[in-house]
């Protein structure tokens, strides 16, 4: 199985266009060792060819433009992508659909219930494609011992696994969470044997997700926030990573303790804010990662497990 970070960057991106907190003014200046980076997606594929997206997010043109091979131009119109799925209902997850209306056929996307009525009411995304290339729904079930295979995406097999967190703003069911709102996924190559566990949006690590994570050869996790109250210290907002349904790296139970003990050779961070110290390659919080054996996951990482 083959995996590449098409984006790396939480919502709004690194710089964030609006944002002139230290990363922000520093990257556009070049007064700090740092990397632009886009809204986060990856793809995978089992044979170089055929392509799964995962989630599709605003910077999705560029994000196809640096990685060729999901242009393989067979005929006058193709793509390498044979599906998308999405974690959740979010802007920075979905707004990308729109750059893929002019297909011929449906696009063949994977969610759940939640996100499907959040994108066919709250943001009907679903909706507007029907004037366009149009959906074709695969429903993703999050019961325990369910998992799935997409067509062309050979020898993988894919389980959700349900993780807590918020519905988007425009959600129905805002302030009432449900279970497919957000999801983490496992991806299991039958071939290698080898496991990869996606979540770049994880709130808590419930009982019932530890032991996907003790099983993963390679994690790719929310790396949102280096400490829960970073927004409110650089007087951006005062809301706090974990009430956005992020859990910081830093701190009792953050990030770095629950990953310290987990068998994976590769352990990467993704989804990063762009107030989050570890986007400097330098700083100190960098080198604690370092220490830790975790990576910080940047447009273009590519890696086979």
């Amino acid at each position: 199985m083959r995996v590449r970070v098409l984006g790396s960057a939480a919502g709004g991106g690194f710089p964030q266009w609006n944002c002139n907190c230290p990363n922000c003014d520093g990257v556009r200046k070049g007064t700090i060792a740092a990397t632009p980076r886009t809204q986060s997606s990856i793809a995978i594929s089992s044979d170089n060819i055929n392509w799964l997206l995962f989630n599709a997010s605003p910077d999705i043109l560029a994000q196809f433009q640096r990685f060729p091979e999901l242009q393989p131009a067979r005929k006058i119109r193709d793509t390498a992508v044979k599906a998308i799925v999405l974690m959740d209902a979010q802007i920075d997850h979905t707004t990308g659909l729109f750059m893929l209306r002019e297909g011929k056929t449906p696009l063949n996307i994977y969610c759940t219930d939640m996100v499907h009525e959040d994108l066919t009411q709250g943001n009907p995304i679903f909706n507007i494609l029907k004037h366009f290339c149009g959906v074709s729904w695969h429903a993703i079930t999050t019961a325990p011992g369910n998992s799935f295979f997409v067509e062309g995406i050979n020898n993988i097999r894919i389980t959700a696994v349900p993780l807590s967190s918020k519905a988007p703003p425009y959600s129905p069911h805002r302030h009432d969470p449900h279970e497919g709102d957000n999801i983490g996924i496992q991806l299991h190559d039958l071939r290698s044997g080898k496991k990869l566990f996606y979540a770049p949006g994880l709130a808590a690590i419930e009982a019932h997700v530890l032991p996907f994570m003790q099983q993963a050869d390679c994690l790719m996790v929310d790396g949102t926030c280096w400490s829960n109250d970073e927004m409110r210290t650089l007087g951006i907002s005062q809301t706090l990573s974990l009430e956005m349904g992020h859990l910081p790296q830093s701190g009792e139970g953050g990030m770095i303790e629950i990953l310290r003990p987990l068998k994976a050779s590769r352990k990467i961070l993704i989804h990063i804010n762009n107030t989050n110290p570890i986007l400097r390659d330098d700083s100190p919080e960098r080198l604690i990662l370092n220490s830790e054996n975790i990576d910080v996951a940047f447009d273009g990482m590519d890696f086979s497990l």
